[in-house]
């Protein structure tokens, strides 16, 4: 089934990138391998799967030390991160898509400079404004940013958000579209050590919608693995 399922999705992707037309290896598939077992997470590489996101450092750590990075496997961070799980990241991801304050970006800088090191982050959004959410306001990001850009320790690689929850994929267009012209609006300003190459939006239920508005990283759970063992609150798969 998880074999089916990739090549399901990765045809959906080729087709939602023509239909914008983009070139389809613009768009990286991350599979979200969160509450997953070591055996369907092998699976899932054993199919092809080169790219997987977690959202709890602890759960991540077990299955980077099963699989580690044979083979081209990258590990992101997709979760809500603590500051003091700060200082596990950098033996563990290869990019954390969750950064949502400019505190949060203080404290991985400072544990970089400390060993010598620099994480590539994409800086989290709260476009939709929702209070349950955590993220920038997007009105005051580019102002904000030139603050991220003098933090040596940390790459600002892209943006990342998450739209309120919906049954009608379409019903996430604009917010998508709001991201990447948020994203257009700050790489205009041509900061120093601001890249904003990535855009990380698009959910098992909208990535065609979100690779339509821009997506470069399309984050894939149950879309690939089916039900998770147990499904808890929406976060970022």
């Amino acid at each position: 089934m998880i074999s089916e399922n990739l090549v399901q999705v990765k045809r959906c992707i080729i087709e939602a990138a023509k239909r914008a037309g983009r070139d389809p290896s613009g768009v990286r598939l991350l599979a979200v391998t969160k509450e997953q077992s070591d055996a369907t997470v092998a699976k899932g590489i054993q199919a092809g799967m080169t790219l997987l996101g977690e959202n709890k450092v602890q759960e991540a750590s077990g299955k980077i030390e099963a699989f580690g990075r044979k083979n081209g496997l990258e590990w992101h961070f997709i979760g809500r991160l603590q500051k003091n799980k700060v200082k596990f990241i950098f033996d563990l991801f290869d990019l954390i898509h969750s950064v949502d304050s400019l505190a949060l970006a203080e404290a991985i800088h400072k544990k970089a400079q400390k060993i010598g090191s620099c994480m590539p982050i994409l800086l989290q959004v709260n476009i939709s404004g929702e209070k349950s959410k955590l993220g920038i306001d997007p009105l005051d990001l580019p102002r904000e940013i030139r603050k991220f850009a003098k933090l040596e320790g940390v790459k600002i690689s892209g943006l990342m958000t998450i739209p309120p929850f919906d049954r009608n994929p379409e019903t996430s267009r604009p917010y998508y579209a709001r991201l990447r012209e948020l994203r257009d609006t700050c790489s205009s300003l041509n900061i120093p050590r601001i890249y904003l190459d990535e855009l990380s939006m698009g959910m098992s239920n909208d990535y065609e919608v979100a690779i339509e508005e821009g997506a470069t990283l399309v984050r894939v759970g149950t879309g690939l693995f089916g039900p998770r063992p147990s499904l808890g609150k929406r976060t970022v798969g």
